[in-house]
């Protein structure tokens, strides 16, 4: 399967680990990835606030990228990218006034958007285009059995669900299918599906940390060995900023977060170096060790 690779400006940056998981897993599923340099940020909701006509052109220029190329699939592995490039989509099929402003704004550097390639986030082209969870077992080599993990969705990839169509927003299962085709076992808790805090970590920081502590402490009451998540900010808020949540909630919580493409790579037996383990604020040790005593013939 070809896909244009939309990695998002956090994994060619501060989460790198993320881009060099990614790359390694994609070999082992089969996926072709085609990268464009010229692709720009997202816009990650802010712009979104101020300018919207801006925020959709912005992605409507990415997806005519990837069409101009003839690939119909953008894979996203942020939830936030997959939001705004599925609203941009949505907005530019529904709003006749926008869609002409940003037809208008394309053809001026040379593109146009004809509405051909699909945003799909990594998990959601496994669901929808690999076969599902089932179709990855056979890829597992260092089965995850004894390892609980605590999916964390974040809000982008679920809600709003007419515009994300992927899913139950209140009770999704992809993630948590995958977990269990890996060998370990899903861990279900109410946070798994609130926001992580990320959007106002800068400007009401204490808050932020508060919600981030939150889910980390429902996931970990709750048995998680560890948490796997599909977006690279969630990914901040829960890695980054994990010791000042656990303050915020008056816990040690020391609770490894996994990227999602993380996940498959270590279930794949993939070198916990090659997939940026290292790179974390959170020592995963604990967990690679528990996987490495788990997995070990006996």
């Amino acid at each position: 399967m070809k896909v244009a690779y939309y990695p998002g400006c956090v994994a060619q940056e501060s989460g790198k680990e993320l881009d060099m998981a990614t790359r390694a897993v994609a070999q082992v599923l089969g996926i072709e990835i085609v990268d464009f340099p010229t692709f720009s940020c997202c816009g990650s909701g802010f712009i979104d606030e101020a300018n919207q006509t801006l925020n959709v052109a912005l992605n409507a220029r990415n997806l005519a990228i990837a069409e101009r190329a003839g690939i119909d699939v953008v894979m996203t592995v942020c939830s936030t990218c997959q939001g705004m490039l599925a609203h941009a989509r949505h907005t530019l099929a529904k709003d006749p006034v926008i869609r002409g402003r940003v037809d208008q704004t394309l053809s001026k550097i040379g593109y146009s958007y004809r509405g051909t390639a699909q945003p799909k986030h990594l998990l959601q082209i496994i669901v929808e285009n690999l076969g599902g969870a089932e179709k990855i077992r056979p890829l597992v080599r260092r089965p995850l059995t004894g390892v609980k993990i605590g999916a964390f969705y974040g809000c982008h990839i679920l809600r709003p669900h007419d515009i994300m169509e992927f899913d139950d927003p209140e009770e999704p299962r992809a993630l948590e299918d995958v977990i269990t085709a890996l060998g370990a076992t899903p861990v279900y808790y109410r946070g798994r599906v609130m926001c992580c805090g990320f959007p106002i970590q800068f400007v009401k920081p204490e808050t932020g940390q508060r919600l981030a502590g939150n889910q980390i402490l429902d996931a970990k009451r709750n048995g998680a060995d560890a948490m796997a998540t599909p977006c690279p900010l969630c990914h901040i808020s829960l890695d980054t900023y994990q010791k000042e949540a656990g303050k915020s909630v008056g816990e040690n919580l020391d609770m490894p977060i996994l990227h999602f493409p993380q996940l498959l790579g270590l279930a794949f037996g993939l070198d916990p170096k090659t997939l940026g383990l290292p790179r974390h604020m959170v020592d995963p040790s604990v967990l690679l060790n528990k996987i490495t005593m788990v997995s070990a013939p006996a």
